[in-house]
């Protein structure tokens, strides 16, 4: 890739990983050092989805989401990191955020992928998954230049 095409393709990215990237990094930095209960809410929620997540203390269970997410804001706000790499970390996260959004009962309207009010929050991830997805698109493209 040349170095004018490089610049036109960070260019490109950077509303996407800085509003992303400032995004993640809000919400694993408000996750660290929550109480007691709070860390319970959050796992159990997540445990409704992905039952394995119930063997982990609450606590660690906490911290692990606070430091995944602090390191997918890292890929996508430090612009060393490859599109690709930062789009993969993204989509793998908006994944697992999506698919809360399928498991727990309460998230969608009955027969319908239509949320239901509780569900807007991760319904509207699937903007993550897209970026994710537009993120190693661009990667591969800008690598095969």
């Amino acid at each position: 890739m040349t170095s004018a095409s490089a610049w036109r393709s960070a260019a490109r990215q950077l509303p996407l990983r800085l509003t992303v990237g400032a995004f993640f990094l809000n919400s694993g930095l408000s996750k660290r050092g929550v109480d007691q209960a709070t860390a319970e809410g959050l796992q159990q929620f997540a445990t409704t989805a992905y039952p394995f997540l119930g063997k982990l203390d609450a606590q660690r269970f906490t911290r692990s989401l606070s430091a995944g997410e602090m390191a997918v804001a890292t890929a996508l706000l430090l612009p060393v990191v490859p599109a690709a790499i930062a789009g993969a970390a993204l989509t793998a996260f908006s994944v697992g955020s999506l698919g809360l959004y399928l498991r727990v009962p309460g998230m969608r309207k009955d027969g319908s992928l239509r949320p239901t009010e509780q569900g807007i929050p991760l319904a509207k991830d699937v903007w993550m998954l897209g970026i994710g997805i537009s993120l190693i698109v661009e990667g591969a493209i800008g690598h095969r230049r």
